[in-house]
């Protein structure tokens, strides 16, 4: 166990075309962790940027020993770079953002405590600093996909999350885009695994451009979500744990 009574943790966030981000949010990650951790790595997930991202990438880590560097080649896209951080995580625990810095690491001292109650901690944006037809399309995307799937997840791709390793070799995860986290909290609740939530603020953006609001992704992102609800339901998985009380995904 380390500081807090924290065992060790993976942090990683997937990179595409943030060069003007990737160093302060690498640095900020480093931070927190230091102050938090003490047996942690830290993943930079390079998703086959096409600007000086993954350059600048294998220096960090060259420079800092809990830094390492992935990259795939070709780009693959959102879900694909999250599927590269998860399996490359050694530690006990991951933990995702994105590379964007849009949120504040520091803010993992409100999140990892919750681990002691929770199998999962799902945070949720205060304040969002989207536009409101993000923010609406969003809001009707969560409702879709928590009536879909029976959860109750405020915000389901906030990315700031923190997950078991072990889960990871319970799951097959399949989405290469936008559907990847509901894919793994859909699956994670149909084994029983229970979820807390937890608020964190958001920033705007100060450098590079966001790739995951155009129709094109958004429209496979909706063919996909009919997909994987025949997929979990034709699987027969049933819950691996003891059923989580209404409480265990009720925010905290």
């Amino acid at each position: 166990m380390s500081k807090g009574g924290f065992p060790s943790l993976s942090v990683f966030f997937p990179c595409y075309n943030e060069e003007a981000n990737v160093e302060r949010v690498t640095l900020a990650a480093l931070m927190a962790c230091d102050r938090l951790v003490d047996d942690y790595e830290i993943i930079i997930v390079n998703d086959g940027s096409r600007d000086r991202t993954g350059n600048i990438a294998e220096r960090l880590a060259c420079e800092h020993e809990r830094v390492r560097a992935v990259h795939n080649r070709p780009n693959q896209g959102y879900g694909g770079a999250l599927q590269r951080g998860f399996r490359e995580a050694r530690k006990d625990w991951v933990f995702y953002t994105d590379g964007d810095g849009q949120f504040d690491f520091q803010e993992l001292e409100t999140v990892l405590p919750l681990a002691r109650k929770f199998d999962i901690v799902s945070a949720y944006r205060l304040n969002r600093q989207d536009p409101a037809m993000r923010k609406f399309n969003a809001f009707c995307w969560t409702t879709l996909v928590n009536l879909m799937f029976g959860m109750r997840i405020r915000d389901i791709d906030c990315a700031f999350k923190l997950y078991p390793r072990t889960l990871f070799d319970e799951i097959e995860m399949r989405s290469k885009g936008a559907l990847i986290d509901t894919e793994i909290l859909a699956k994670a609740t149909r084994l029983g695994y229970r979820i807390g939530q937890v608020g964190v603020h958001h920033y705007p953006r100060t450098a590079g451009h966001q790739t995951g609001a155009n129709l094109k992704v958004i429209l496979k992102a909706f063919k996909e979500l009919f997909a994987l609800r025949k997929h979990i339901l034709s699987t027969g998985a049933v819950k691996t744990r003891p059923a989580a009380p209404a409480a265990a995904i009720a925010q905290t």
